[in-house]
């Protein structure tokens, strides 16, 4: 049995990983133990890539807004991370009174008329919408990028142990212990929980009290939407966030019924029934003939009680929490790492981040 000793441990090496090792590193070597062979290859790598800053509740909107700056002028080495995409919301006659609550709490969200949706998405069929909101202020995110970006920071001032699952994690004389496949024990004086779906599983074998995470499944499929030319359009979906999509691979359409399906912590596989959901939900709202599936996949997004992020302190001293980002971990990224460092190293939070701590402490489920 080897022992290596660290300033921090960051279970998983997905997004929430990556950027709480990478913002940890100027001041702590960082390891960080991730049991699958690749880094990101569960909720991650699935992502829809889109940030839309009205998307979630307040302090995800408010760790959002934060994290803008970074995608728009990356650090070096990031390469480019955004390009301009809007959000085009479509109002059936019976999605009026949320699409006026969504104007009430949003930002940046401007009406326009069916027929100057038309215009965006020539697709929508005639009839199924009333009225239309737009976010011309979104864009994609170029996920990968921004993983990797945040891996190489984390490698300068640590390590990344692949297929190192943590099995039993305890406190010892001060530090905290993870001992991994193979029998490796890695040690350091504080270990960060950003193991996705496996949070709460993390935590048990930690004997720390569980958050309550809940898993939940959404499935995606690809179509294409010829005659049409999507390139361009914007992510169209309705108001309610029932089904969404939007141009994928250039010539193609993702799609989604925008599904959240309790699961357990598992390698999420798409159900047959979800992905017809998905496409009769589109074909509602878009003059698209579906001819065959080209693909079709499905990821987790794990959730606490309250729909607000994990990022902080819990019960015990020492065992970090970076968990619970739904379907927002992408683009709260870089605010939420700067966030966890700041309170790893015991820090004031600074700027639009330090409205957000309040509500995303772990220590509020106590």
């Amino acid at each position: 049995m080897d022992t290596h000793r660290f300033d921090a441990l960051v279970i998983g090496a997905g997004m929430a990983g990556a950027t709480a090792a990478a913002h940890l590193a100027p001041t702590h070597r960082t390891a960080i133990l991730e049991a699958e062979e690749s880094a990101g290859y569960h909720t991650t790598g699935r992502s829809a890539a889109i940030w839309i800053l009205n998307y979630g509740n307040t302090d995800t909107r408010i760790l959002t807004g934060a994290s803008r700056g970074f995608f728009e002028a990356p650090p070096d080495g990031f390469g480019v991370l955004a390009t301009p995409r809007a959000i085009l919301s479509l109002a059936p006659a019976d999605q009026l009174d949320a699409m006026a609550q969504m104007r009430r709490i949003g930002m940046g969200l401007t009406e326009i008329s069916v027929a100057e949706a038309r215009a965006l998405v020539p697709a929508i069929r005639e009839g199924y919408a009333v009225a239309a909101l737009i976010e011309r202020d979104a864009f994609d995110m170029d996920v990968a990028a921004l993983h990797q970006g945040f891996l190489r920071q984390a490698r300068q001032n640590g390590e990344l142990a692949l297929r190192r699952r943590a099995g039993r994690v305890w406190r010892e004389g001060g530090e905290w212990c993870a001992e991994t496949t193979g029998g490796d024990v890695f040690r350091a004086p504080i270990i960060v929980n950003a193991a996705g779906a496996w949070g709460d599983e993390v935590a048990r074998a930690a004997g720390v009290r569980p958050l309550g995470l809940q898993p939940k499944r959404r499935t995606a499929c690809i179509v294409d939407p010829a005659p049409f030319a999507a390139t361009d359009w914007p992510l169209v979906g309705d108001v309610i966030h029932s089904w969404y999509a939007r141009p994928e691979a250039r010539s193609k359409l993702m799609v989604s019924p925008a599904d959240e399906t309790d699961s357990e912590a598992t390698d999420a596989q798409p159900d047959e029934y979800d992905v017809a959901i998905g496409v009769d939900r589109m074909q509602q709202g878009l003059d698209i003939e579906v001819r065959r599936i080209e693909h079709k996949w499905a990821g987790l997004r794990t959730f606490a009680p309250d729909r607000s992020l994990c990022i902080g302190e819990g019960s015990e001293r020492g065992f970090l929490w970076m968990c619970g980002q739904g379907g927002y971990g992408i683009q709260t990224a870089p605010a939420a790492g700067r966030l966890l460092a700041a309170l790893a190293r015991g820090d004031a939070p600074d700027g639009a981040i330090a409205a957000a701590a309040p509500p995303v402490d772990p220590g509020r489920f106590a």
